[in-house]
């Protein structure tokens, strides 16, 4: 005689949950880490902070490349809390819609302007 010992369990959803909750503590670790570097570097600069300091700490290509990968990190931290909040708050789909395509367009639109900033097109 088999023995039943309930039924199994049915999990509806988009699964999302422990990869994007693992996504966002990484990006805020890099995010972290890259305020701590650039806070060395602007600690151990001499003379006062003005543009031609700023200018310089991002002058090497290693530093506009790194900023960049915290600027898409920062944008994917971005994108998976906004997601979030328009599936958790918002009910009607056609609104969940609308604001997911502004949230990208509005994202991409920033990654754009981060790659004017570093390298100046």
């Amino acid at each position: 005689m088999a023995v039943n010992y309930g039924s199994k369990r049915i999990v509806v959803g988009a699964h999302y949950g422990l990869r994007d909750w693992l996504a966002q503590r990484i990006t805020a670790a890099l995010m972290a880490l890259f305020t701590v570097l650039l806070l060395v570097q602007v600690v151990f600069s001499k003379g006062p902070i003005r543009y031609d300091t700023w200018s310089g700490i991002f002058s090497s290509q290693w530093m506009k490349t790194l900023t960049f990968v915290v600027i898409v990190a920062l944008l994917y931290h971005v994108w998976i809390g906004m997601r979030d909040i328009w599936m958790d708050y918002i009910k009607p789909a056609s609104i969940k819609l609308v604001l997911n395509v502004f949230t990208i367009v509005w994202l991409v639109a920033c990654a754009g302007w981060g790659i004017q900033v570093l390298w100046r097109f």
